[in-house]
């Protein structure tokens, strides 16, 4: 269904546009700095074991802080919070960029600033989940993420082809350069943001505060039981997708390394198409739709493991993204509506501990799978517990049911 409002409405709320333009200028340069550092890596030791390490160092950081990223999101105003985490980003970015352009640069000293810029996200990513609720009315919500989405989505698909463009012309130094002024020209386009006036509550302990927020979290069952299910979902489209796609682009004629480049683009072009959609077009049950476009992931999934060929791939993958989008925004929408303000960080950091912990279960896992038993089986497999696991989320009443929360006022938070 349309919704009634203008597309761009959230957009003539001061704060909320300062903090789109702060957010947009930030993605853009940090989607090309994955492709950066990688490269920045290699440059240094040409041995993927050291990249392995320098990026298992980034993630580790982040989910060994993420949960008390999340205490102080909801202790501190979340403003400063993002911006003492940006001004801190620029710091590190600037410096690996010195170091490189310095040519004093070594495996070691990228695996700490690695390390540090993980732990410095799993600050800033709580805080930015609780602080759009705190920006605009509930009847907003859904526009506010589909704006965030569509502009991250567009980074993700132009900020490598900047990045490696940049890492081929001038080196890999200028491109963490200029994310690391991305990062300072967000800092200070907070500054323009106000937030509703909150009244002090009672301090206790981060170890109190942690349980309180795992209370929050667990007395929510369509909450815990889709974040219990992707803990799976995301272990199969890492090690699947991410690990042994790439494996069978390469062996197989009909895909092809190119054609793999394709497919994954066709998949954020659909991200992008349905970002651009769910504009105007409001969810109902966004758990419900969420699901079901999640379920479009199993068919290029198959495809994969059955025949794969770039043409058919790109179209199921297209879907398959515009799938994932709606799942995407009706996830975001669900918790800022439902969950209240004062604890969302918390609630949102064990939601993305869960996330990110399966990253490298699914990586190991699958790439120990595809060199025991035959790739083909492993994805037929795969996508067929997928499709399960998705049926079996469905059959929990409260997810089928969840709707739209009702309000045009933002949340005053009761913590500041």
């Amino acid at each position: 269904m349309s919704d009634r409002s203008s597309t761009l409405e959230v957009l003539r709320g001061n704060d909320f546009r300062w903090f789109f333009l702060s957010r947009s200028v930030n993605i853009v340069g940090s989607m090309m700095t994955p492709v950066t550092i990688a490269f920045a890596v290699l440059h240094i030791d040409n041995s993927s074991e050291s990249l392995g390490i320098v990026l298992a160092a980034q993630m580790s950081a982040s989910v060994l802080c993420l949960l008390f990223g999340g205490v102080i999101a909801d202790r501190l105003p979340r403003r400063a919070v993002m911006q003492a985490c940006y001004l801190a980003m620029a710091v590190i970015q600037l410096t690996m960029a010195l170091s490189l352009q310095q040519e004093w640069a070594t495996v070691g000293s990228m695996i700490v600033l690695a390390a540090l810029s993980g732990g410095v996200s799993a600050f800033s990513m709580p805080a930015q989940q609780g602080l759009i609720p705190q920006l605009v009315p509930k009847h907003q919500l859904q526009q506010a993420d589909s704006l965030m989405s569509f502009v991250r989505n567009g980074a993700t698909f132009i900020g490598p082809i900047l990045g490696t463009t940049l890492v081929v012309t001038t080196g890999s130094a200028l491109a963490l350069a200029i994310d690391g002024v991305t990062f300072l020209a967000a800092a200070a386009m907070l500054m323009n943001v106000a937030l509703p006036t909150a009244k002090r509550g009672i301090r206790t302990s981060i170890i109190v505060e942690l349980r309180d927020g795992w209370s929050e979290f667990t007395s929510r069952t369509w909450l815990w039981v889709i974040v219990a299910a992707f803990g799976v979902l995301n272990a199969i489209h890492i090690g699947a997708w991410v690990v042994v796609g790439p494996v069978v682009a390469k062996n197989d004629a009909a895909l092809g390394i190119r054609g793999w480049g394709l497919v994954v683009g066709a998949e954020a072009v659909g991200m992008l198409v349905m970002s651009m959609i769910l504009l105007r077009w409001k969810l109902r049950h966004p758990l419900r739709a969420g699901m079901l476009g999640m379920s479009c992931f199993a068919i290029p999934l198959l495809m994969l493991g059955i025949r794969p060929a770039t043409l058919p791939m790109m179209a199921v993958a297209f879907v398959s993204g515009m799938g994932t989008q709606v799942f995407s925004t009706g996830w975001t929408v669900a918790m800022m509506e439902r969950i209240p303000t004062e604890v969302l960080s918390r609630v949102s950091s064990y939601d993305m501990l869960g996330s990110f912990v399966a990253i490298p279960i699914g990586s190991l896992t699958f790439g120990w799978l595809a060199s025991t038993i035959d790739v083909g089986t492993l994805l037929v497999a795969a996508g067929c517990l997928y499709v399960a696991i998705v049926a079996i989320t469905l059959l929990v009443p409260s997810i089928r049911g969840l709707g739209r929360v009702a309000g045009d006022e933002p949340t005053v938070v009761k913590v500041a």
